[in-house]
């Protein structure tokens, strides 16, 4: 038992430092200019990170004005594709007859490139309000939401659907209804499946948020930032963005790891 705790100990403490001292030997070499002999490039298209975080210390009122706007598009587009793709995939399970056609085009969402999709559901939207900021909003959350709900769906229909062995004849032979078994053994077998739906959707709601603001009529977000400063040769300002967009995709991350393992904790 204590070689099995010790075991799970050294590959929890590998997990961490192991990309820890990768990260850090990247950092030096980039500071030190390794980097830029390396990729053959300059310090100008390529700061040291001293100076992308002087920029961020220097910017950031504006840059948290736009960190908010991404994370509220990436947060909202991730809330509603998730709710949506469980109730595919609650549909899907209640009737198969009619459901499995549903998760098949569902799924093929996954195969559209958002560089495509963004620029289409921006079009389809332009008459949703005189305003242009609303006009853009809806239009990223929709990005997000298509993005985010195929893999809900996918992974939520295999936990309404793979049960453990022999668990559905128990419940058959307790004379429980199938609504009973539905709230009883289905939606609690499902749980698990949908954080590993999440642990996909999450880092895909930032890519897709801020790809979608690459596209939006509306000037805000840190994508759209990214965009602006490389299309003016400002390359440390976009690359503190990049730095930035980095920052909230670890951050929305670690947030779901320490949720899932508080609602998981009793399986474990």
């Amino acid at each position: 038992m204590a070689a099995k705790v010790n075991k799970k100990r050294r590959s929890a403490v590998q997990s961490v430092v192991c990309p820890l001292i990768f990260g850090i030997a990247l950092i030096a070499a980039w500071q030190t200019g390794l980097l830029h002999i390396v990729l053959n490039t300059d310090e100008y298209v390529l700061p040291y990170p001293t100076r992308i975080i002087t920029i961020i210390g220097e910017n950031s009122d504006k840059i948290m004005t736009n960190v908010w706007a991404s994370v509220q598009v990436a947060v909202l587009g991730l809330i509603f594709g998730s709710l949506l793709g469980y109730l595919i995939a609650i549909f899907a399970t209640v009737f198969p007859k009619y459901g499995s056609g549903g998760l098949t085009i569902v799924s093929a969402f996954n195969a559209i490139p958002i560089v495509a999709l963004a620029p289409v559901i921006i079009n389809w939207t332009k008459d949703v309000s005189s305003e242009a900021e609303v006009r853009s909003a809806v239009a990223k959350v929709i990005v997000v939401t298509v993005v985010s709900m195929a893999s809900m769906s996918v992974n939520a229909y295999r936990g309404l659907t793979e049960l453990p062995p022999f668990s559905d004849d128990l419940m058959k032979t307790y004379a429980a209804g199938r609504l009973t078994e539905f709230v009883k053994l289905r939606l609690p077998n499902s749980v698990p499946y949908i954080f590993t739906a999440l642990r996909v959707s999450v880092p895909g709601s930032v890519i897709s948020a801020l790809v979608s603001e690459y596209f939006a009529e509306y000037i805000t977000g840190v994508g759209r930032q990214i965009r602006e400063n490389i299309l003016i040769a400002q390359y440390s300002t976009a690359w503190a963005y990049i730095v930035t967009a980095c920052i909230i995709g670890i951050v929305m991350y670690a947030v779901l790891m320490v949720i899932e393992a508080i609602v998981l904790k009793k399986r474990r």
